[in-house]
């Protein structure tokens, strides 16, 4: 009897020690899991239409936000930042500090250059073909120090530098790198 009552408290004492194992494994997880999603990544949610073609409405995103301790933004990063207090947009990086943005007869201008936007070239055409451009005419517009200037691939659609204003940099939260869904949609950005 005294047999069965030693090998009952020993099941119990490593039933609780496994138990504890668990909980501190469980613990470290979610530890981990905080840690990555405040510091080196996390998911979005496009929401809209302001980054057409590139990224659509209800398009799930991995954000790298260490990024941006490493290095500053650079033109064509395509970046979240926080737009209000309860609103993130993302946008496309057009210019960084002391650099000029102008758009003149839908070409687009960066210290008086040219700039390529290939990703916008098939919309391009088929607004000229309708008879009108994709993007309006602005600028110049000087990029203040501790700024980007940003705008949505969707030009006629997008809330963006040429009506909020400049982006500071302290406001960015990351650069979009992943888009996780829909499924067949997956690709590096």
């Amino acid at each position: 009897m005294v047999e069965e009552t030693s090998s009952e408290s020993t099941k119990k004492r490593k039933g609780k020690s496994e138990a504890w194992e668990w909980l501190k494994a469980l613990g470290v997880a979610v530890v981990l899991a905080l840690f990555i999603r405040t510091f080196l990544f996390a998911p979005f949610l496009v929401d809209g239409s302001s980054m057409m073609p590139t990224l659509e409405n209800g398009e799930r995103l991995i954000v790298n936000k260490l990024i941006y301790y490493i290095q500053d933004p650079k033109p064509g990063d395509i970046v979240v930042f926080h737009a209000t207090r309860e609103k993130d947009y993302i946008k496309r990086v057009i210019a960084t500090e002391g650099q000029t943005v102008e758009v003149r007869n839908d070409q687009l201008y960066i210290d008086g250059k040219p700039v390529d936007e290939s990703y916008l070239k098939q919309y391009k055409e088929e607004a000229r073909a309708a008879g009108y451009v994709l993007t309006e005419d602005f600028g110049p517009e000087k990029v203040p120090p501790g700024h980007i200037f940003v705008m949505g691939d969707n030009r006629r659609n997008s809330t963006d530098s040429r009506v909020i204003g400049p982006v500071p940099v302290k406001s960015v939260v990351g650069r979009s790198e992943l888009i996780i869904w829909p499924l067949d949609k997956i690709r590096l950005n």
